[in-house]
């Protein structure tokens, strides 16, 4: 059964699970809140915990809020990229030689061969990200497993329209969306506890 409280402007979904410790989440995209209490938490005592974590709630929200997706790219010189949370140019260059890509300065540099389309420069940057994910990953999963008491059998890594991550309880595997090389790492990290947390 799932009680509902209201605060303010914040709804907040409580759970009640045979758990020791009070979780509290907010989930991207939207901010969403949910809480899962110990069994036989009275709602007066959910009500004012969630209180006393109001300013983090927000502070959580705002963050999320402040991810707005991006317009679709076209892959073209001078064009706006995000990466970790700031932004570079794409400089783009024609090469008869293996695709690649660089970070110099300000600018990612890629290096494609002559007549590339869109798409072939997109599928290029998308195998560029999730690389840079598959390098961020296992460290911070290492970091939040013994933390949070729990094992994860594996991860995997795709596009996603609604959301920033998913976890398969059953198996132990946590999916995680790719947009997330655009944003800052502790958004990434925040993911990655959130999700391990329902595994």
């Amino acid at each position: 059964m799932v009680d509902k409280i209201q605060l303010g402007e914040i709804a907040v979904a409580v759970t009640r699970k045979d758990i020791k410790n009070v979780h509290l989440s907010v989930h991207p995209p939207d901010g969403r809140v949910t809480l899962a209490a110990p069994k036989g938490t009275r709602l007066e005592v959910v009500r004012a915990y969630v209180a006393s974590k109001l300013r983090w709630i927000r502070d959580q929200q705002a963050k999320l809020r402040g991810q707005a997706r991006e317009t679709t790219r076209q892959y073209v010189e001078r064009e706006s990229h995000y990466l970790w949370g700031r932004r570079y140019l794409l400089s783009v260059r024609e090469a008869e030689t293996k695709p690649a890509i660089r970070l110099d300065h300000r600018r990612i540099v890629l290096t494609v061969r002559p007549g590339a389309n869109r798409a072939k420069r997109e599928e290029i940057i998308h195998e560029w990200h999730k690389s840079l994910l598959h390098n961020s990953l296992p460290k911070l999963i290492q970091k939040w497993e013994p933390r949070l008491g729990v094992e994860v059998a594996g991860y995997f890594l795709q596009r996603m329209k609604t959301k920033w991550g998913s976890c398969n309880h059953r198996a132990r595997h946590i999916r995680l969306n790719t947009e997330l090389v655009k944003k800052p790492k502790d958004l990434l990290e925040y993911v990655v506890a959130l999700k391990l947390r329902h595994v």
